[in-house]
């Protein structure tokens, strides 16, 4: 089993990128095969609406997101992780998200299999956010939700943690980290 991991932070070594990484060890302790990825790392361009992808069911743009196509569709279970900006995902992962525009025109417009197969995909939300309001997920988790059922990629669960800000806070909160290790044991489990 592969488990894909998108680090879709901005902040090197931050909440979002600890709480993955626990997500990653729990799966790869289960035996899974994992791989992590950091869009800050990648030069992708945001989507251009050229509708190109509408004809060919591909993305004309060639960057970096050629290859993160590639790893979503060797991908068993992906883990989507973005910290809250301005109640949603970071632009890093917007700008990913969006440029699956390809995979939702191969889907919905040439009636292709999103992914090329009909594998059985699971998928995970790792969020954390600043405020404590009640409805700080929301918009990310719509936005996470829409991306999977393009996807064709089965909404697990997520992991949601609020008033966590500083760099380095979730460390003040051990249970999170072990509830993202226990969260990537049973993703690979079920």
């Amino acid at each position: 089993m592969k488990v894909l991991g998108i680090a879709g932070s901005p902040r090197r070594g931050g909440n979002t990128d600890q709480l993955l990484a626990e997500v990653m060890r729990g799966a790869a302790g289960k035996g899974a095969e994992v791989k992590t990825i950091f869009l800050r790392d990648l030069k992708l361009s945001p989507c251009w609406h050229c509708d190109a992808c509408l004809e060919a069911g591909r993305c004309r743009i060639n960057d970096n997101m050629q290859m993160v196509y590639t790893e979503l569709e060797e991908a068993d279970r992906v883990v989507l992780a973005s910290p809250i900006h301005f109640m949603g995902v970071t632009a890093q992962a917007k700008a990913m998200i969006d440029r699956c525009q390809a995979i939702w025109a191969r889907k919905y417009v040439l009636k292709i299999p999103p992914l090329g197969n009909d594998r059985q995909r699971k998928g995970l939300f790792v969020s954390v956010g600043g405020r404590s309001k009640a409805t700080v997920f929301e918009p990310a988790v719509a936005t996470v939700k829409s991306l999977f059922i393009t996807l064709d990629i089965a909404y697990a669960g997520e992991l949601l943690f609020s008033g966590i800000d500083e760099l380095g806070g979730i460390n003040q909160h051990p249970e999170a980290l072990e509830q993202a290790f226990l969260a990537g044991q049973k993703l690979v489990e079920e």
